[in-house]
């Protein structure tokens, strides 16, 4: 599976672009297509203390990214864009309309990264895939 994503780095940059039209579009466009209302934001699980909606599509995001680049210096890349990401993109529903700023979004985008870049450390450390 590493060699899949690996060789085929569009899949992440489709995955990418995607959440960045989805996260910029002002309302919900997945809301639009299952509801017929752009007011309505469809959700997986419920929220606890973060937003699962976001904590699962940055957990995804992530995964796909470490499975995608695997030189160190494309990881050290990687994991600040990621980071940054998340920030930044949580930062623009300020400005767009029908959109609004959470700090719950904010924290599940974080930690869905954060989760994954530490499975990511204990899979290293540990050798689980090592031969």
């Amino acid at each position: 599976m590493i060699k899949f994503f690996s060789n085929n780095r569009i899949i992440f940059y489709f995955i990418n672009c995607s959440l960045i039209f989805l996260y910029l579009y002002p309302g919900s466009l997945l809301g639009q297509v299952i509801y017929g209302s752009k007011n309505i934001q469809p959700q997986i699980t419920p929220n606890f203390i973060i937003s699962s909606n976001h904590f699962y599509v940055f957990v995804l995001v992530s995964m796909i990214g470490f499975l995608t680049f695997l030189k160190l210096k494309q990881i050290k890349f990687l994991i600040i864009y990621l980071i940054l990401l998340s920030i930044i993109l949580e930062c623009l529903h300020l400005l767009i309309p029908s959109r609004t700023f959470q700090w719950s979004d904010l924290f599940g985008n974080l930690i869905g990264v954060i989760v994954v870049i530490f499975i990511r450390i204990l899979i290293n450390k540990y050798g689980v895939f090592k031969k």
